[in-house]
Parts: structure tokens; sequence; C-alpha cells
């Protein structure tokens, strides 16, 4: 079996690959971009594994004309740039020691390298010439897209407990929707789940954006409250209204803040380490979810995205399709402009009195749904 694209055989690519295998050594691109390329995939960030130690790949790139970044080298990583492509080669390696957040790692053999990834979906090697290379077994899962642990489900969460969420996460996006989450897999998850605690926010938050940016990540969160894992790392959150959103959303592209917004659960901005603005935005959303304005007032006052967040949740949360036309309601706000302006109230009108006056009027206009002129507004 081979791979092949655009990203493979690249020269910039290919240059990186030639400094290794020049001096003797091996490179094979490995996970995301070999699973990607079998799976028909958009291909994005290029792992190359080697034999090298980090100190020889930093030299053989310099030697070539390339770039060397130590940008993991105790980890064995070093970042090659080829025409200003990042590639990041890493040695063969296996884990000396871990706590399930940092390891202490040895170099070692491909086979080493194999069995330390998360998934065997990930345990995929090729060659610069596009030859795969299946050192565990992992190609029937990936043509089954199953997402199953390499060798002992346990063993591997232990290395690394945010490999608890990346498990949801690969179900979500890479496997077949028909099938459930491998129960040996699942039932770890579900055991190990205390140790999500022991993992920064900022890696949390990472993975949760990923997980509801796919496609439907509805089945996958609804299996992670059943393990007992969603409320690690969103306490009081529900994935009910989840599916439900996911339908309505048909067509539209998908958000992730709208559908962590659909989740509850207390303080996402702490819990995830939103930004500012991200835990502005949710905080809109939730705070408007019970309230009565409508879709054309929300797009005015709001906009297009955050309007049609709000509009999709509440009717999610409701379990009723919002009201025929909402998007033209929305489109009709956020296009709206007030035909009175400052201006026209002065210099009758100063300081407090004017914004008073000013948002009276504008009150009056949203209520009308639009159809006040200005004449009417200062009659």
């Amino acid at each position: 079996m081979k791979v092949a694209g655009d990203w493979l055989s690249r020269p910039q690519t290919q240059a990186v690959c030639a400094a290794l295998t020049g001096a003797g050594y091996r490179a094979l691109f490995v996970g995301g971009c070999v699973r990607n390329a079998l799976l028909g995939l958009a291909v994005g960030d290029i792992d190359i594994a080697t034999d090298a130690p980090p100190e020889t790949v930093s030299e053989l790139a310099e030697k070539a004309g390339l770039r060397a970044v130590p940008t993991g080298f105790d980890h064995g990583t070093v970042t090659v740039l080829s025409g200003g492509i990042p590639h990041e080669v890493t040695t063969f390696r296996r884990d000396v020691a871990t706590d399930g957040r940092h390891a202490t790692v040895a170099f070692g053999s491909l086979e080493d390298d194999a069995a330390r990834r998360d998934f065997t979906m990930n345990a995929l090697y090729a060659t610069p010439e596009g030859a795969v290379i299946d050192p565990l077994g992992g190609l029937p899962d990936l043509s089954a897209r199953r997402v199953r642990f390499v060798g002992d489900p346990a063993a591997r969460i232990a290395e690394d407990y945010l490999r608890i969420l990346r498990f949801f996460r690969f179900h979500a996006i890479y496997a077949d929707p028909g099938t459930g989450l491998d129960a040996e897999g699942l039932a770890a998850c579900a055991a190990f789940s205390a140790g999500i605690e022991t993992l920064s926010r900022e890696r949390l938050g990472a993975e949760m954006r990923k997980l509801l940016a796919a496609p439907d990540p509805a089945p996958a969160v609804a299996a992670m409250q059943q393990a007992g894992v969603l409320h690690r790392v969103l306490p009081g959150a529900d994935a009910r209204g989840l599916a439900v959103l996911v339908h309505l959303e048909a067509g539209l592209p998908p958000r992730w803040l709208r559908r962590l917004a659909v989740l509850g659960g207390a303080d996402a901005g702490v819990a995830l380490r939103l930004s500012r603005a991200e835990a502005r935005d949710l905080g809109v959303v939730r705070d408007e979810i019970g309230a009565m304005r409508g879709a054309a007032a929300l797009g005015y006052r709001l906009g297009e995205a955050l309007a049609a967040d709000i509009v999709l949740v509440r009717a999610a949360l409701l379990e009723s399709p919002p009201a025929d036309g909402w998007q033209a309601a929305i489109l009709q706000g956020a296009q709206a402009v007030l035909p009175v302006t400052a201006a026209d109230l002065m210099p009758g009108l100063q300081g407090p009195a004017l914004g008073a006056r000013l948002r009276e009027i504008e009150d009056r206009w949203v209520a009308s749904g639009f159809t006040l002129g200005r004449d009417q507004l200062l009659g």
C-alpha cells in the first residue's frame, strides 16, 4: 500500500527526507499525515520519524541549507524549515517514565516508537516514496474507521491523561458513525477519568475546541458524559441538547462555541481557559437563551453570528425548531441602520439626556420591526 499527494512529493519536503536518507538514516512520515492521506482527507502537519539523534538531524539539516529549530530537543524533536514549510522531525523513542502529563524518553527503534503512540491509526509510517509501514497492524482499524488504543488502553492513558479526550475527539472525527466506541478503550477512559484533573486547563480547552468543531460530536460527547469524563472537564455540563443542535445546524458551518453553549456547565471560561472574547461571547449566548428578544432584534444588537448561535441553542434546549424565516430576520436586523442620529436631537438635548433619548428611540424602532421612519421616531 502507498500514499501519495502534493504534501509528500513537494521538493521542500523531499529535501528534508534526502538530508536524512543521504547520510544513511531513515526518514519516515508518521501519524496524521499518513492517516489522513490514507483516508483521502486533507494533510496538514508533516511529522517525520528517524533513527538519527536530534543533534545529527540539526547538523544534517543545516548542511543541506535548511533551518533547524530545537523545538523539543530533550524529547528528540527538531523542527526543520524547508522553503518556509515546517517539518517536525523526531527521533525514534520510547518512554522511560511518565506521570500522566510529562514523559522522560530514551531513543529507541521503530518498534519502540510505534508502541508509545496513542492509537493504532496513528502508528502508521510511510517512506519518502509513499510505501506504508504498519508495525502494529493499524491498517485494519483505519479501514474500519475504528479508534483503538495501541496495546493496553490503561497503559497508554497513564502515559498522558489527555489521551482520554483525544479518544473521544478521534472517534468524532475519524470513526465510522455507525459503530460505537471501542469498549475496552471506553472502559479505561472511565476508570482513569480522575487523571484529567491533573491536566492544564489550556490543554483541556484546546482538545474541547477540536472535539466540538467535529462534523457531529454529539455521540462522542454523550459517551463522555456516560463515562464520567465530561463532568471532569466541565462540571455541570449536560450533553442532551447537543444532538438536537447538530441536527438544527444542518447546512450551516459548525461553531464550537455555539456547541459549548448548549452543554451548559459551570464557568467554562475558567474550566477551559477561554480567551476574554470567547468567554464574553459564551456569556452573551447563555444570557440570551431565556430572553424574549426575537431573531431580528438579536441580529441588530449582536450581529449575525451570535444571533444565529442564540436562536439555535435556544431551539435545541427547547427541542423545538426555530421559527420559519429566522435567518432572514437575523440578516434584516444585522443590516438595519437606525434612521435617527444624535445630531437630530441636538442642540436641544445634551449629555446623559441625549443618550437616554436616543436609546428610547432605538428601542421603539427595534420593537416596531425596524418599520418606523425618522419623522415617526422624532414626532
